[in-house]
């Protein structure tokens, strides 16, 4: 065990709040699993707490192999994998099934394994790396809107072009990151507000597009504009089901809650285990346990912009915020979802859900960030024992 430890880099914090994060989920995740079991007829739920053990090692298993490798490599690869995402996301677009008349193409299915992965999230984290890549590259350079078009809003939209379709919320967080990351990197606002312009101009076209058809594009439309006038105008439609029962399950949960395993709304409540853990998690825990998940998220993000604070390269500083910002809003954005201060979105609480795909994109974040953290102690350690041998450093040289 103490080798183990031994091996392990980057911000200790950091380690010690996923852990936490990992730890807290799994009896949320089991008790919420009734739902799944009944419907798979067995009422086996450990099978599901088994299931969400497996993705967790797995995830915490990416995070010490990527942690191992040096930040500088993830410049280089990202170049090499954004073509392969390209391709992904038109082969998950193309293999999309069509669920209640709407398109959804989010998965595609590995044969080797029997496993289907969301393309998107590997996406989002990408293309993250990419436009921190470009963005340390011009660091203080004369940028113009021209010259930046192909390398890097070009990737950026035909991502975004692919995902919309079958994701409109993942999209959203994608276009919100990407210009929250170039306007950190330096890039001119009134370009951006060009960008800004330019999205929601294709938005409107593509919607325009969508609502002439008859086919899953219409219907997915559709119910992106009834959760958005349903959120809007309060209204108590079929469509608000899903909040309607996280509302219940937050207000029965009081202060302290009803306690581990005995929410009621987990049988009443679609995707307990994923979209709407948070109000499981404040039925049976409480307002005290949703407090403690909220400051879990935040200890995060302060320790996101630490460790990007102390990145010794301009390109770390912008990875490290590039691939951890986008944690802390979605987290943020599930969390807004449940008590209905956002329209629902479909977002998973990273960490904390069900679910393979979330929770090994928010591990290889993870292990992005200690990447760059390790780094810092690596640097800091030379440092330290330059100053306390310097004779021998003296000697070296000579």
């Amino acid at each position: 065990m103490g080798s183990i430890f031994q091996n392990i880099k980057g911000d200790r914090l950091i380690w010690a709040i996923v852990a936490l994060l990992a730890i807290l989920s799994f009896l949320p995740v089991y008790s919420a699993s009734s739902d799944l079991a009944y419907d798979r007829g067995d009422g086996n739920t450990f099978v599901f707490f088994i299931k969400h053990f497996v993705h967790l090692f797995l995830g915490f298993a990416i995070i010490y192999g990527v942690h191992k490798i040096p930040y500088r490599y993830f410049r280089g690869l990202s170049l090499i994998v954004m073509p392969v995402v390209l391709v992904l996301l038109v082969i998950t677009m193309m293999q999309g099934t069509v669920m209640g008349g709407a398109t959804a193409s989010r998965w595609i299915q590995i044969p080797i394994v029997g496993v289907s992965f969301q393309t998107s999230t590997f996406a989002l984290v990408v293309l993250m790396v990419y436009v921190a890549r470009y963005m340390s590259k011009i660091k203080d350079k004369d940028i113009t809107f021209k010259s930046s078009i192909v390398p890097l809003w070009l990737p950026v939209f035909l991502v975004l072009g692919l995902i919309l379709p079958s994701n409109f919320s993942t999209a959203a967080i994608i276009f919100s990151m990407v210009m929250l990351l170039v306007f950190i990197g330096g890039y001119p606002f009134k370009y951006l507000m060009v960008i800004v312009g330019s999205g929601l101009v294709a938005l409107t076209f593509f919607i325009m597009a969508a609502k002439l058809t008859e086919g899953p594009l219409n219907v997915k439309v559709t119910t992106w504009e009834n959760r958005i006038l349903n959120y809007a105008n309060e209204e108590d439609t079929e469509a608000d089901y899903q909040i309607e029962k996280a509302k219940i399950a937050i207000a029965s949960g009081g202060v302290q809650g009803l306690g581990p395993g005995k929410s009621i709304q987990k049988n009443f409540l679609p995707q307990s285990s994923s979209d709407f853990i948070f109000a499981i998690i404040i039925e049976e825990y409480g307002l005290i346990g949703g407090f403690i998940l909220i400051v879990l998220y935040m200890w995060l993000l302060f320790r996101i912009v630490i460790v990007a604070q102390k990145a010794d390269t301009v390109f770390g500083k912008l990875l490290v915020l590039g691939v951890g910002l986008p944690i802390i809003f979605q987290a943020l954005i599930n969390m807004a979802v449940a008590v209905e201060l956002f329209p629902v979105t479909g977002q998973t609480l990273p960490l904390v859900s069900s679910g393979g795909t979330s929770i090994w994109m928010t591990c290889l974040a993870i292990g992005i960030i200690l990447s760059v953290s390790a780094k810092r102690e690596e640097i800091k350690e030379q440092q330290e024992y330059m100053e306390e041998n310097p004779l021998e450093i003296l000697s070296e040289t000579i």
